[in-house]
């Protein structure tokens, strides 16, 4: 029986993965990163924080970039897009979330986005007030994929991690997920599921198909 279902944040609640792949292609191919290079390194660290994500994009990118360095000038791309833009939802976010809480069943949120980037997020579409509990990456030792997050979230749900579902969009965040314990089904966003993947859905709501499957 699960009680408890735990988002990831970009991709996944809000549209700003798309927004993340833009300005980290931008500033790489700015420094004169070839297209393909730079997409396989946005991948392998899709969901990882900045710690987390410093050893592999080097290995992958190389040439010599200082992963702070390029990082600090992608976030201030986005940030001033941002700015001026706004960040959309995911299409069925407000639904589902409404319907976990008719439903009794407890919401988590589960990211390695800044707190307060992910807090104003949800206050300024009004879904705040949908979870529970809030898990950030300053909240625990090691990013995604190690599991440390979803066993932190399902401590603060005061749940089991077998009673929880985790919706993610990165392999990294499944991994996570699928080691902490928690059943984990990925929302295909800007990264196809591999053969690793067990269970995908195309959009967050039809999560909901899947509860009443194992509910």
């Amino acid at each position: 029986m699960f009680k408890a279902v735990v988002f990831d944040m970009d991709g996944v609640i809000t549209d700003t993965e798309k927004l993340y792949r833009r300005f980290q292609l931008e500033e790489g191919i700015a420094r004169g990163v070839p297209e393909e290079v730079m997409i396989k390194a946005c991948e392998r660290i899709a969901g990882g924080n900045k710690y987390t994500n410093k050893e592999p994009f080097e290995a992958i990118v190389g040439r010599g970039i200082e992963y702070w360095e390029y990082r600090d000038k992608m976030i201030a791309r986005l940030d001033n897009h941002i700015k001026e833009n706004g960040v959309e939802l995911k299409p069925g976010v407000k639904e589902i979330l409404s319907y976990l809480k008719e439903k009794g069943i407890k919401i988590g949120l589960a990211t390695s986005t800044v707190r307060d980037r992910a807090i104003g997020y949800l206050v300024d579409h009004d879904i705040y007030k949908y979870f529970d509990k809030l898990i950030f990456g300053d909240m625990v030792e090691h990013g995604k994929p190690a599991p440390d997050i979803y066993i932190k979230a399902c401590e603060e749900l005061q749940v089991s991690v077998s009673e929880a579902i985790a919706v993610e969009d990165s392999i990294n965040g499944i991994k996570s997920a699928g080691e902490a314990g928690l059943y984990p089904v990925m929302v295909v966003d800007l990264i196809q599921p591999n053969d690793e993947i067990k269970v995908y859905v195309k959009q967050v709501y039809d999560v909901i198909t899947r509860l009443k499957e194992i509910v």
